[in-house]
């Protein structure tokens, strides 16, 4: 369970972040929240869909690195397994980490504060990137990791109005991809959702222009997009059954 606590630099003062990319470091996950903002950057490498939130009551816009939970086809040169991410941008929310942003406790302040997993394998005393200047200010790292936090706390805010025009428009449609692998094995990934473009080629030119308007109508072609990146990441996938067959002779 995360054990977070306000980023300060008496405490915290020795804190240092390794920000190598691995299993050991938390990076086997499937996925990763993403917003509009960013759709642009991950779409060359990363399936771009959506997925039901945790209450069921909306919908949030995801990167996909593998085809089952605990796997990320994007570590160890796109083995799944080893050091290192096998592409050139990563998902703020996974840059952030182990960092997130967290308002006062009592709830009276207005700004918004740094906030630290302290259970997190990123930390050390001994090695990594610095979070503070021998005289208390924050290192150039730290600078980074708050624009990173600024940039995501936007980016999830204007997320919800997209959402709610893709709903309005009903854009969004559950897909099924059903996967041959070169070993001839069957695989399925169902539950997410996509754009439904034939909806979205019969939109009226003033409703396309209202997402234009708000600058949702890139976002949305740029989710089109992205889902030519799933032949990459069935490749991926391909490699690591080669791999771990191999393996096992």
């Amino acid at each position: 369970m995360p054990n977070h606590a306000l980023l300060n630099n008496i405490e915290h003062k020795d804190l240092r972040i390794l920000t190598q990319r691995g299993a050991a470091y938390g990076d086997a996950v499937m996925s990763a929240l993403t917003f509009p903002a960013e759709f642009r950057e991950l779409q060359a490498h990363y399936p771009i869909v959506f997925a039901k939130n945790h209450e069921g009551t909306s919908f949030d816009p995801i990167a996909l690195f593998g085809f089952q939970q605990g796997e990320n086809l994007f570590l160890g040169g796109g083995q799944g397994l080893g050091n290192g991410w096998d592409a050139p941008t990563i998902p703020l929310t996974v840059e952030r980490q182990p960092f997130l942003i967290g308002r006062p406790a009592d709830g009276s302040g207005e700004g918004m504060m740094i906030h630290v997993d302290l259970d997190s394998p990123r930390l050390s005393r001994s090695e990594g990137e610095p979070l503070f200047l021998s005289y208390g200010g924050s290192s150039e790292y730290l600078e980074r990791i708050s624009r990173v936090l600024r940039s995501i706390h936007d980016g999830l805010e204007t997320s919800k109005t997209f959402i709610e025009a893709l709903l309005h428009l009903e854009l969004l449609e559950s897909f099924v991809l059903d996967i041959e692998l070169d070993d001839g094995s069957q695989n399925r990934l169902a539950g997410f959702y996509t754009i439904n473009e034939e909806r979205l080629a019969a939109l009226k030119p003033e409703q396309l222009g209202r997402l234009h308007e708000a600058g949702y109508l890139q976002a949305i072609y740029m989710a089109v997009a992205s889902l030519a990146q799933f032949r990459g990441l069935i490749d991926r996938k391909n490699r690591l059954v080669a791999g771990t067959d191999a393996a096992r002779r």
